[in-house]
């Protein structure tokens, strides 16, 4: 009789390193011998692991902007990984690995909307989970979460509000306000740490369930159930930031039987141990909001002086002045959007079709406004502004004027494509990997910036706003620690780097 059960998640992310304007990856010679980091992690990690077939035993979740660069340059990775998801081991994830809790509630809605939607486009069913980016949560986001349908997630330990009380070998129920509820799996915070920073404890399998696992559910629940422990780890632990750690997740998951002087043991995903457990009744437990698995300040190192930085003056100016141009961005985008008879908001949501690449932005585009047309039928409709308001302002790269010859409704058809376009920039710009480390002169922040660059312009070249200038005036409010230069100085390296012009 099965005594113990222990569940392991890998979460595998890449942030989306796209050049905004190109839609190309540009080379990174710190990645050599490969041409960027997502294809030298695929090869040391996300292709071995799919090719042992690691990812059938498991449970995972696949960012999607990973998983988009997968299927367009590694499809055989990308098909194997998805054909291992057995029905129950995958879960969804925030679209562009922003941190929710930050995120307006429009803007969570959306990222949570993205990445079901996504889940469902890629893996044929819809999601019965989601992982939360930095597992950073508040109960809006739960809420949020458990209206668009998902029963459950995966938290830290001290994410639980409990003070002693908490045993993680089970899942508990999360009560999210107007009858709703999530079920919540807190991992094993040793199991965890273990498998992710000591190299030592991940050298062999066996010895890691004999000294590790096997005390962790020794004893049966007070309830007599099996105990469930639950190891989350980033994926890329397993071959990238461990080499050969794939042998470990192999060995480690195909284990069944006895342990030798302790419990039998059943291995598999957190979503295949629920399902086999049905819906029984589960305790309670509530949440401590605003707080994340990378940061024991709550979600202070995406937003503010966090002290895991040795200096993190430089983090709020760049949240707010980003937060200042989503919602410039945001008012100018109903206003140019509002003579089409659309919703903006429901435009957005359903563009992730197109953003993850199961449809072309011209055929939904005109799904769209035939919706809105067939709303409006018999009525009239105001013309929408479909040309910038300053003929003399640059267009941005890769833009051209609309001919004056096309019809109104190809006018308008170009209008929503490109305000779609930088909408998706926009949400792009708040990828955590922007706040994590300690220096805004890093890729990762200035990779942020390039989607800002690419949004903004675009709206600026529609409306004939000045949002960009506004942009580089609040950019000049921070500083790196490490170069001295100021956020307006980091934009222009950052503009750059991909050959585009920088603000005049």
């Amino acid at each position: 009789m099965t005594t113990g059960r222990l569940a392991v998640h890998g979460h595998f992310y890449q942030p989306d390193r796209r050049d905004p304007f190109s839609g190309d990856i540009p080379p990174d010679p710190t990645s050599a011998p490969a041409h960027d980091w997502t294809a030298r992690v695929t090869d040391e990690c996300y292709a071995p692991n799919a090719a042992r077939g690691n990812f059938r035993h498991i449970g995972w979740d696949i960012g999607p902007a990973l998983a988009t660069w997968l299927r367009r340059y590694r499809p055989d990775v990308h098909d194997m990984i998805v054909a291992q998801d057995e029905g129950t081991n995958a879960i969804a994830v925030g679209y562009h690995h922003a941190i929710l809790p930050l995120a307006s509630m429009r803007d969570r809605r959306t990222e949570i909307r993205w990445g079901l939607r996504d889940f469902e486009l890629r893996m044929g069913r819809r999601a019965t989970g989601i992982w939360l980016p930095e597992t950073a949560v508040d109960l809006a986001t739960l809420r949020l979460c458990a209206e668009e349908g998902v029963r459950y997630t995966i938290l830290a330990p001290w994410q639980a509000g409990t003070d002693g009380d908490l045993d993680t070998r089970r899942p508990y129920r999360v009560d999210v306000g107007e009858g709703r509820s999530l079920v919540v799996m807190f991992y094993d915070r040793g199991l965890s740490t273990a498998a992710s920073f000591d190299p030592a404890a991940t050298r062999n399998a066996d010895e890691f369930v004999r000294t590790r696992v096997a005390p962790r559910l020794a004893d049966p629940l007070p309830s007599g159930d099996a105990p469930l422990a639950l190891i989350a780890t980033d994926g890329e632990l397993y071959g990238h930031h461990q080499p050969f750690r794939e042998l470990f997740l192999a060995r480690l998951t195909t284990w069944y039987g006895q342990v030798a002087g302790g419990p039998h043991l059943d291995v598999g995903s957190l979503g295949e141990m629920l399902v086999a457990s049905g819906r029984p009744p589960l305790p309670a437990m509530t949440i401590h909001e605003r707080t994340s698995w990378s940061c024991h300040h709550g979600i202070l190192r995406w937003s503010a002086e966090c002290p895991d930085a040795a200096d993190a003056r430089w983090k709020q100016p760049l949240r707010m002045a980003l937060d200042r141009l989503a919602a410039g961005i945001d008012a100018v985008t109903e206003r140019l959007v509002a003579p089409l008879g659309i919703d903006p908001w429901k435009a957005r949501d359903g563009y992730v079709d197109v953003v993850s690449g199961y449809t072309t932005a011209g055929a939904y585009v005109a799904r769209v406004l035939a919706g809105a047309g067939a709303h409006e039928a018999g009525g009239r409709r105001a013309h929408a502004p479909v040309a910038p308001a300053d003929a003399a302002r640059q267009e941005p790269a890769g833009r051209t004027a609309t001919p004056a010859g096309r019809s109104h409704r190809a006018r308008e058809a170009r209008l929503l494509e490109e305000l779609l376009a930088a909408q998706a920039s926009r949400l792009s710009m708040f990828q955590s990997d922007a706040w994590f480390w300690d220096d805004p002169a890093r890729s990762e922040t200035l990779q942020a910036l390039r989607f800002a660059a690419h949004a903004v312009r675009i709206v600026d070249w529609l409306a004939g706003s000045r949002l960009e200038e506004a942009l580089v005036d609040d950019l000049a409010v921070l500083r790196s620690p490490s170069t001295a230069l100021d956020g307006a100085a980091l934009y222009r390296v950052a503009l750059d780097e991909v050959g585009q012009p920088p603000f005049e």
